[in-house]
């Protein structure tokens, strides 16, 4: 096998992370991303890396080294939940992911990728990662970003039932809301942490949402937030584990609400908390989520004896080792 380790999306968020462990390990990294206009270089600044791929020639360049790779790990998506043009969600998440599965198959490569709990839709089938094709028929993704990653998460389900052949060793993770440095040029995706940061350094006031639901207060909307350094660890892993493969859930398997998150965040900064609610948009106001938590067993049970930070632990390293930071960036 190869000494090549194939990052794709490895100049976004969660990949530059990955990127960035890897290069502290030493191994040999290669990127295959856009890296567009702006700050989205600094991600992967810091570490070293043996070659950078467009993804426009990630087939040929497949074609070329299929020798060479020893693992692949998938981030390579559009992410935003709120992209609407299928067709380029096809072309970005959906296509990309099945060729480097099939590559992965035929030469024998261990192959992660990520999925996400947007995968549940309203989480009104639960939140437990079963990989059986019934078990995924009954999920209903709100968004087309969701819909993308579970069509592939089916795909998996139907190859396996079929007996067809998969990589030796995969995983797919069904990321929860990952929060952490590097997810700077994520805009509006960008975590509720990351996003008020900057008023709550300048001592003003953050505004959540409305809760438009009567069994939650203001701000009790909750959610499953993991650090993404906890997510880089499980990956790391399941590379030291090869024989481990499946679809797993990647949250804490604790909910906790957008309120504690806040307050974290002024905890961390040492100012005192104040926190303003806003209704939520009419237009996400229908495919709004109000409770996710990870069922973490499969994992567990899979052999990962790994710790996963507390809302508050997560929050106070983000934001003293990198928020307020001249150089955020990990």
């Amino acid at each position: 096998m190869g000494s090549l380790i194939l990052v794709t999306g490895g100049a976004g968020f969660i990949g530059s992370n990955i990127v960035a462990a890897l290069s502290e390990r030493g191994e040999k990294i290669v990127i295959c991303d856009w890296l567009e206009q702006g700050d989205k270089w600094k991600n992967i600044a810091k570490s070293t890396i043996a070659d950078f791929i467009d993804p426009d020639e990630l087939e040929s360049w497949l074609n070329k080294n299929d020798s060479r790779i020893g693992s692949i790990i998938h981030m390579g998506a559009i992410s935003a939940t709120t992209e609407t043009d299928g067709d380029l969600i096809l072309k970005r998440n959906f296509r990309p992911t099945k060729l480097l599965w099939r590559f992965a198959a035929d030469n024998g490569v261990p192959f992660i990728y990520a999925s996400s709990a947007a995968t549940y839709g309203d989480g009104a089938a639960g939140f437990d990662d079963d990989q059986s094709e019934a078990a995924l028929g009954k999920l209903q993704p709100l968004n087309l970003y969701g819909w993308s990653k579970h069509a592939f998460d089916k795909f998996v389900a139907r190859e396996l039932s079929r007996g067809a052949m998969t990589p030796p060793q995969w995983a797919g993770l069904k990321f929860f809301n990952v929060y952490g440095p590097n997810e700077y040029h994520k805009g509006g995706m960008k975590s509720v942490i990351a996003q008020c940061y900057p008023k709550v350094a300048a001592g003003e006031a953050v505004t959540l949402f409305k809760s438009h639901n009567p069994d939650y207060e203001d701000g009790g909307q909750l959610r499953d937030f993991v650090y993404v350094k906890d997510c880089v660890d499980v990956i790391l892993w399941l590379l030291d584990n090869p024989k481990v493969s499946g679809l797993f859930n990647l949250g804490t398997g604790k909910a906790r609400s957008f309120r504690d998150l806040a307050r974290a965040v002024f905890a961390a900064a040492d100012k005192p908390s104040q926190i303003l609610y806003v209704d939520t948009p009419i237009e996400i106001r229908d495919k709004y989520q109000y409770f996710t938590e990870a069922n973490m067993q499969k994992l567990r049970a899979a052999g990962f004896g790994g710790n996963f930070r507390s809302l508050e632990d997560g929050i106070s390293d983000y934001v003293t080792n990198y928020l307020a930071k001249d150089d955020p960036y990990r």
